[in-house]
């Protein structure tokens, strides 16, 4: 588990025309600097709308010495992936229901440097893809249905994420466990019982009037939350 909740602040919830400045936002010292950037890179096919492709990342990757964390929700991300590792992405994440050689995919993404990550839908079962995660760097979590920002955390996928956990506890996985999708002040805390190690937040930080407070805060929510968890306070 990693050491402390990482905040992973989403900009499908900032304002795109502001991009640059809405990343500097959460760029500060102390703990309300993000960890990672979450891109949500949507193709309009594999989820219905349509958002930012590599050109507008490379030009995000200028302006921010924060990690970015590019999930793909796309269409053939055997071929586009590595595109995204070699301009210089550090975690890659590509659909279980997209990826048609996932095992290559995060193969061609080391090769370039980056870390390869692995999503699954909310309806889609972890156990068909345990084979698999032992390639990657991180499990992504949907807990909306891939496609909007906004939508409302469905608790039943923690199910799935306290699977993750113990299996990456005992060592049959190496995986960061991430979650996605109406994380908040609401959420965060039983998605970090449920043993998260990395939350993705958006409208829960840029809707806020100051997003470094607001990534403080579910930081220190998720952590009161693991602490308070005996299993995992014991790790």
């Amino acid at each position: 588990m990693a050491s402390q909740p990482l905040i992973a602040p989403s900009i499908l919830s900032a304002d795109f025309a502001r991009l640059g400045e809405e990343i500097a936002a959460v760029s500060g010292p102390g703990a309300g600097r993000a960890d990672w950037v979450h891109v949500d890179v949507m193709d309009g096919h594999f989820v219905p709308n349509l958002t930012i492709g590599l050109p507008v990342v490379r030009s995000l990757l200028n302006t921010t010495d924060i990690p970015l964390d590019i999930h793909l929700m796309i269409e053939d991300p055997d071929r586009w992936a590595p595109g995204y590792a070699e301009a210089g992405a550090d975690n890659v994440t590509v659909h279980a229901e997209a990826a048609h050689d996932p095992v290559g995919i995060a193969r061609d993404l080391h090769a370039a440097g980056a870390k390869a990550g692995y999503s699954i839908k909310p309806g889609t079962p972890l156990e068909d893809h345990l084979d698999t995660l032992r390639h990657y760097d991180t499990l992504l979590v949907m807990s909306v249905e891939p496609g909007f920002g906004g939508q409302e955390f469905i608790p039943s996928v923690l199910d799935k994420v306290r699977t993750a956990r113990r299996l990456a506890d005992t060592g049959h996985l190496r995986v960061l466990v991430e979650i996605d999708g109406g994380i908040n002040a609401d959420t965060i805390e039983q998605a970090a019982e449920a043993g998260v190690d990395c939350f993705v937040a958006g409208s829960a930080v840029y809707g806020a009037d100051d997003p470094a407070r607001a990534i403080a805060s579910l930081r220190e929510r998720a952590a009161h939350a693991r602490a308070a968890t005996t299993p995992h306070a014991a790790r």
